[in-house]
């Protein structure tokens, strides 16, 4: 019979699961018991918050969840950086930790990795369970999976005593998928109705659509609506007529959506940092719009005429056959938007987004995970990237710095010989250095492109124009290339020029750090 440990990952086998993130120790060898000959590969982070971030990326790029195995106490304390990061984002990942034995929980004894209520800690972030008993396992897991499946996407935590791991579990019943109910025909029918009778229709797409880009560019096309892309939703419609890849906090954008007389927002929490990034107010009244979204506490949050409580994909494929085709007029409208959103950069940002289309030009698509850097905010304000879901970074929702080395691990894995990009500042990488050793370990196609301003630049501008002194905002840079030859990384520094960087960004077929000198 198998043990609790063993049980455990051949339920998460049993679901798909193929990679798993984490680190082992004394706490948690009983889960690792399983893993030899289970077919799941294991991938050794250097920091459980970097296992975490790892989870994440995965299943952004997979749209499967990301599992990541951490110990008792400072493991899970070390993952709630990561697991806040993976809610903000709406990115499912299964977090596995153990716990102290049964009868020492609670009781302060002063055992090693203890917490005072370690599932309470986690509860006030995400779902968590323990599991007490061995017959536990697979409704635990079933659980989990289905809170991983259905509504708004996030982490879920279990966690396992340590007295518990080694016990006899009882043999599992085949896994049942989990099926997503199909929309609401009646609401669909007066989704259509709408959005038929509408002369200057708009979509508004979020990361909920980031996995549904062939449905939303023919939908747009029969509506003849332009697309205005969140950061997470960057990509879906790239190089199009129809594209708007502008922020909503840009006022051209606003414009834009001011105009519409109907707005079909899909899978966007409509939240301030894609829609009010200056914290200025101001966003149009989108009181008439047709929200889709799979969390109802969400839909509830906003005035809208119609809401549909469904996946965004399923919502577009039933909307097409039920709608006219438009007057093909829109592209004129995207197209000056686009061009008065680019003129709202200032000319700092516009240098920036020069280097970023030469890194498209010269990686066509690539993977693009970026971390809290300057280059990354100009991108969240306007960028065309040529991927769907190719584009996501850690500087919406949470913002959490260091959150790009793991996440590309991640994303590497997902998409095996799909080039990454791991764009991340000199400050950002020194939360999180040890990953790029990870990348090494796995020989994943990553490239780490520093944006070294040599500080915290962004935040030292801010403070600037705030009128504070700027305390705290120069800690001394890495010294890249010995960092890098002690990572066994090919290593390049170029200035902060397109030309420059088109002529690093040779093919590559392993990890490497190129950085660039930001003056």
């Amino acid at each position: 019979m198998s043990s609790v440990g063993e049980a455990l990952i051949a339920g998460l086998k049993a679901r798909g699961v193929d990679v798993v993130f984490g680190i082992p120790g004394v706490h948690t060898i009983e889960l690792y018991r399983g893993l030899a000959g289970s077919g799941i590969r294991h991938v050794t982070a250097r920091h459980e918050q970097g296992a975490a971030f790892m989870a994440d990326g995965y299943a952004r790029v997979s749209g499967k969840p990301g599992v990541a195995l951490v110990i008792t106490g400072p493991g899970v304390t070390n993952a709630l950086t990561a697991m806040a990061q993976a809610r903000a984002d709406s990115i499912p990942i299964l977090v596995i930790s153990g716990v102290n034995r049964r009868g020492s929980l609670g009781r302060g004894l002063g055992l090693l990795h203890e917490l005072p209520d370690q599932a309470a800690m986690v509860a006030a972030l995400c779902p968590t369970e323990r599991i007490d008993d061995p017959a536990e396992v697979e409704p635990a897991l079933t659980r989990a999976f289905a809170r991983l499946g259905s509504g708004r996407p996030g982490p879920v935590h279990l966690e396992v005593p340590t007295d518990v791991m080694p016990l006899p579990a009882p043999p599992a019943a085949p896994v049942q998928p989990e099926l997503r109910p199909a929309p609401d025909p009646t609401r669909i029918a007066e989704a259509a109705r709408l959005l038929a009778a509408a002369e200057r229709p708009l979509i508004l797409a979020g990361g909920g659509a980031r996995h549904a880009g062939t449905a939303l560019r023919a939908l747009a096309e029969r509506l003849d609506a332009p697309v205005v892309q969140t950061t997470n939703a960057r990509g879906l419609m790239h190089g199009h007529p129809l594209t708007v890849p502008a922020s909503p906090s840009l006022e051209a954008t606003r414009r834009l959506i001011a105009d519409a007389d109907r707005i079909l927002a899909l899978g966007t929490e409509l939240g301030p940092t894609d829609y009010d990034m200056y914290v200025r107010g101001g966003l149009p009244d989108l009181g008439q719009m047709i929200r889709v979204d799979l969390c109802p506490e969400q839909l509830a949050r906003h005035p809208a005429a119609l809401t549909l409580e469904a996946d965004c994909g399923a919502v577009l494929d039933a909307l097409l056959p039920l709608l006219p085709q438009g007057k093909a007029e829109a592209a004129a409208r995207a197209a000056a938007t686009r061009a008065a959103a680019r003129a709202e950069l200032s000319p700092a940002m516009r240098r920036q987004l020069a280097m970023l289309e030469a890194l498209r030009d010269a990686v066509p698509g690539a993977i693009v995970v970026g971390d809290s850097t300057q280059p990354i905010y100009a991108g969240n304000l306007y960028h065309d990237h040529d991927r769907p879901g190719g584009w996501f970074n850690a500087a919406t929702g949470y913002g959490a710095l260091g959150f790009a080395p793991g996440a590309a691990v991640g994303a590497a894995l997902a998409a095996p010989g799909v080039p990454v990009i791991c764009l991340i500042g000199d400050g950002g990488l020194q939360f999180s250095p040890g990953e790029l050793r990870t990348a090494v370990d796995e020989g994943l196609p990553i490239t780490f492109l520093l944006w070294n301003n040599a500080g915290f630049r962004e935040i030292a501008e801010a403070m600037q124009e705030s009128g504070t002194d700027v305390i705290g905002c120069t800690p001394s840079p890495l010294n890249l290339e010995p960092f890098a030859a002690a990572c066994d990384l090919p290593f390049t520094s170029v200035e902060n020029s397109p030309e420059a960087l088109r002529a690093a960004l040779t093919p590559s077929s392993g990890p490497r750090l190129i950085e660039i000198r930001v003056t």
